[in-house]
């Protein structure tokens, strides 16, 4: 029925061994592809930098504008305080 243990791990110690003796590439031949790579891999960082940039000066513009938004709605407010308190108390 089962079969013996020392017998279910052979073929995959025979297959572990034959893959650490053999690399999927040979050394000299895998250099490019490690080089092209490190590229690609480069490129996808950098670009991941600019479109970071890019949405960070994207919001401190826009926190800019609500910052003046803000201002001249509190001016307006106290103006309006200022002119509605001269108003009501008489000189």
């Amino acid at each position: 029925m089962d079969p013996d243990p020392a017998q279910r791990g052979a073929p995959a110690a025979v297959i572990s061994a034959l893959l650490a003796a053999t690399p999927a590439l040979p050394l000299d031949d895998a250099g490019p592809y490690v080089a092209a790579a490190y590229l690609v891999f480069l490129a996808l960082i950098l670009i991941y930098v600019a479109i970071m940039a890019s949405k960070l000066v994207r919001i401190a513009r826009e926190l800019g504008e609500l910052t003046e938004i803000v201002d001249r709605r509190d001016r307006r407010g106290r103006d309006e305080l200022e002119s509605e308190a001269g108003e009501a108390v008489p000189r």
